[in-house]
């Protein structure tokens, strides 16, 4: 059995995605599984062993007429008996149908069910601590096989090399090991959804003075202006346990990183996803327009977060929150959950 799963999204999406293959694979032991991706995407599924084959699709040039039935043209002749289309859209609809495979899965949209032989509904409310997520990923799977149950975790496989970099890393800055280290998801995916910087700083204020915490921040060098922002914004005792020179300069170098500290504290996001797949508790700040049942994955003790719903729920009238919304989130609702996770984890 040869078997293509499409999640042509974000890092976050991929990564949650990647659950089909281990599944798929105890399943099908001897099936040949590959994985439809943005190239940028691919760094947080390397080394998995369940993924044979990564096929990359970059729209900027294989979106163009020609490239695109090129594509489509390989994608056929790779003789696929089954396709799951995870991101379901006009374009992955098409790749689907131009396979041939006889076995296509995906969710049930009116303008794209046509392209697959099986649709299936997306749960709107989560049945179990999974999410939804999780939850309507598992569908397509039992779409394909009405005896898969099994629920599992997303997973990072880092190198021994990645692993001992990080450390170095951190042991070249002065950072010590007998004192707690967080991560902090500083910005969000975006500015709409990005805690605002006096409240973050707030929070990152409170941290200080309940524990010995030392911090390092997600970011990319072009995003320094911002978080310097944050950084400037906090009390002079928090700024100097900021380590502002320490952050991965790559995908990997990030993951790498995450997995020595003691937890990933910050905006909902992808950096969220990654460090519950290493095992990092993480405790997450919603944006009011993201749904928090689909995106709250495997929440227990170890991983928590919070949503402005959760606490004024009459602001949200309309179906599509506005994120104009997260200035009513201030860091007083936040602040006592936050404490009690920590103090859960052993760090205050």
């Amino acid at each position: 059995m040869k078997i293509l799963i499409i999640q042509q999204k974000m890092i976050g999406d991929v990564l949650t995605s990647s659950i089909l293959f281990e599944v798929i694979r105890k399943k099908y032991p001897d099936a040949e599984l590959h994985y439809l991706i943005y190239p940028h995407t691919s760094q947080v599924i390397k080394n998995n062993p369940f993924i044979d084959k990564i096929v990359h699709y970059n729209p900027e040039e294989d979106g163009k007429p020609q490239k695109f039935l090129n594509f489509l043209k390989l994608i056929r002749n790779e003789k696929y008996n089954a396709v799951i289309d995870v991101y379901s859209k006009i374009a992955t609809g098409i790749i689907s149908k131009a396979s041939g495979a006889p076995v296509r899965i995906s969710y049930h949209k009116w303008y794209t069910s046509h392209f697959y032989t099986k649709t299936i509904e997306r749960l709107s409310k989560p049945h179990t601590k999974a999410g939804l997520a999780i939850e309507n990923r598992m569908l397509l799977l039992k779409a394909l096989d009405k005896t898969i149950t099994e629920e599992l975790k997303p997973k990072i496989y880092l190198t021994e090399e990645e692993k001992a970099n990080a450390k170095k890393q951190l042991q070249d800055a002065g950072i010590a090991k007998e004192k707690p280290l967080l991560m902090i998801g500083v910005l969000g995916s975006s500015k709409e959804k990005t805690y605002p910087a006096a409240y973050m700083a707030t929070l990152l204020d409170q941290i200080a003075e309940q524990t010995k915490a030392e911090f390092l921040f997600n970011y990319i060098p072009k995003q320094k202006k911002e978080v310097e922002e944050i950084y400037y914004l906090c009390a002079p005792n928090t700024q100097k346990r900021i380590h502002l020179d320490v952050f991965g300069k790559s995908l990997r170098e990030f993951l790498a990183l995450t997995a020595q500290c003691d937890a990933l504290i910050g905006n909902e996001g992808g950096a969220i996803n990654m460090a519950k797949a290493l095992g990092v508790p993480t405790f997450a700040i919603f944006s009011p327009q993201i749904a928090k049942e689909t995106w709250a994955i495997y929440e227990d003790g170890r991983n928590r977060s919070v949503h402005l719903r959760d606490f004024k729920p009459d602001l949200f009238t309309n179906e599509k929150a506005s994120p104009v919304l997260y200035q009513e989130f201030n860091p007083a609702y936040i602040s006592p959950l936050l404490l009690k996770f920590l103090k859960d984890i052993k760090l205050a």
